[in-house]
């Protein structure tokens, strides 16, 4: 599970979260709407530990920053950051080592496999495409099997199978037990599987939303979106 409470993040007088508190349950799928500068990436940088804040983040109990929870969580960034001159086999190598992981080979041939990956395991970071390296970096981010899995707009870049991959990936995941949060502009990318949506605004979550009441009152996500962007819904 990951607790987020009471989280503000500042950059001088500029409030880029402003108390944000949620949380994601084992199995649960949460997503993360908003337009550009609504401040979701500064709120999953602070999950991830890559930020100063205020307020308390926990993973599983653990607190974010410790070594703790950063086993346990997995980060895949809008962005994709891989080493120039490490093979894709190597980068895995490098994972399972940097996480003392044992039997490790056959879930990432799996992974390879899945993002058809097999015949590139000798290329170079630097030769891949960026398709490529985004799944390298989701490979990488999924091998230590973590409990909290993060993705920031996983499916730019993707190709269609890569996307159809990754999809039945996260609803493995998901059946697995894994707390996923998704962060998206994307929104018909992830209409099929989300449990509960937050829509942020202005460094602030404007509303929140479970799958289960926006289906009874027929309300589709994109909808939800616009309704609350558009400043005609509340939280």
């Amino acid at each position: 599970m990951l607790v987020i409470n009471n989280v503000t993040k500042k950059y001088g007088k500029f409030v880029a979260n402003d108390n944000i508190s949620f949380q994601v349950g084992d199995g649960e799928i949460a997503v993360l709407l908003g337009p550009n500068g609504a401040g979701k990436s500064t709120i999953i940088k602070c999950i991830c530990g890559l930020l100063r804040f205020q307020g308390n983040i926990s993973i599983e109990g653990f607190d974010n920053k410790s070594i703790e929870a950063k086993r346990i969580i997995g980060y895949i960034p809008e962005v994709p950051v891989l080493y120039d001159m490490l093979t894709v086999e190597e980068h895995l190598e490098f994972i399972a080592r940097g996480y003392n992981l044992t039997d490790w080979r056959e879930y990432a041939e799996r992974l390879l496999s899945i993002f058809e990956l097999d015949d590139k395991k000798q290329k170079f970071g630097k030769e891949l495409s960026k398709g490529m390296q985004q799944k390298v970096s989701i490979c990488c981010a999924l091998l230590p099997k973590p409990k909290v899995i993060i993705f920031d707009e996983p499916l730019v870049g993707l190709d269609p199978h890569g996307i159809k991959a990754l999809k039945e990936l996260i609803m493995e995941l998901k059946n697995q037990g894994a707390a996923m949060i998704i962060s998206t502009h994307m929104i018909d990318s992830v209409k099929e599987f989300w449990d509960v949506a937050h829509i942020m605004m202005n460094g602030k979550i404007a509303a929140t939303r479970v799958k289960e009441d926006a289906e009874k009152s027929n309300e589709g996500l994109e909808e939800l979106f616009f309704h609350i962007t558009e400043g005609k819904g509340d939280q």
